[in-house]
């Protein structure tokens, strides 16, 4: 059948909010990451904690990584063109694999430097971490949980993979800060090996997030198809339309944060050609108003 359709005003509306939302929790992402990051670099050097400068790098990788999805964002919001006839959706995708690549090298980066020093013995000579160093991860971890969950919600709310993956990555800052501030504790108490081994784990936690944000990614690249519960929402969704007797076959993919269906109905064969016509738009109608996701649609009518 036809590719779905929208009035001019709906779709418009739908992609202005969409960019709006991105572009508001994105703003509150780089300022906040630029205003940790920044404390907690001064508190790292001032308070001689290893685990605290590494987390610091860490919520800095974050500014970076928002603006990757800003980018993302703009390119896959793009109306469809020539070149591009079912739109830009796969930018977030990339954007996603962006932000997954610049995740592996930071936490590669902060793991060789806790490793060095582990196996190295440069902990013996190292200092004992300052009060102010605590007090830093303490706040990180308070201000990143935050982040995440205004994020996720907001990704939810406007279905952005992209900024699904900034979600997760305040996420591992969080639970990166809770390594710092278990090793700055520990190195208080007199294990002063205890700071580069939160370093180590830090980097072992945004080695996992950079892993499953390239995973999410690439399974929206390859043309999936959606989960069976969905597919079989789309088959009753079917069935229940007047005149269609049965689902001879149906397959659907991902498109970046869409859906696209192919579905072949039985009809009665002894109707008009316009009577079967009538029964495939009133699928195509029934489907396109009862899944948001789904963006583009195609309905055969087998005669029986």
């Amino acid at each position: 059948m036809k590719r779905k359709t929208h009035s001019v005003q709906t779709g418009k509306e739908k992609k202005e909010n969409f960019q709006k939302t991105a572009m508001r929790v994105s703003a509150v992402s780089i300022a906040a990451n630029l205003l940790l990051s920044c404390f907690k670099l001064l508190a790292g050097v001032l308070a001689h904690s290893q685990a605290m400068v590494s987390d610091a790098v860490h919520s800095a990788s974050d500014v970076m990584s928002t603006i990757v999805v800003i980018v993302g964002v703009k390119l896959s919001g793009q109306s469809s063109d020539e070149e591009h006839p079912y739109g830009h959706e796969r930018m977030e995708c990339v954007a996603s694999i962006v932000l997954a690549v610049i995740l592996l090298f930071t936490g590669l980066a902060i793991g060789q430097k806790a490793v060095s020093q582990i196996f190295s013995g440069e902990t013996a000579s190292l200092q004992i971490p300052g009060a102010l160093a605590l007090v830093a991860a303490i706040l990180s971890i308070l201000v990143k949980e935050a982040m995440y969950h205004y994020t996720r919600i907001n990704a939810r709310r406007i279905d952005s993979s992209a900024l699904m993956a900034d979600a997760w990555h305040h996420r591992s800052d969080a639970l990166s800060s809770i390594g710092a501030l278990i090793g700055i504790a520990g190195a208080r108490m007199g294990y002063a090996i205890l700071d580069p081994v939160a370093s180590l784990v830090i980097c072992l936690f945004i080695l996992k997030a950079a892993i499953d944000i390239f995973k999410d990614a690439v399974n929206k690249m390859v043309d999936t198809s959606c989960d069976k519960s969905v597919e079989s929402q789309l088959v009753a969704c079917a069935l229940a339309q007047e005149g269609v007797l049965g689902v001879d076959l149906l397959r659907t993919r991902i498109f970046g944060n869409k859906i696209y269906v192919d579905i072949e109905i039985r009809a009665d064969g002894d109707k008009t050609l316009r009577e079967t016509h009538g029964i495939a738009e009133q699928v195509h109608a029934a489907i396109e108003q009862n899944f948001e996701k789904v963006k583009h649609i195609m309905v055969h009518v087998n005669p029986c």
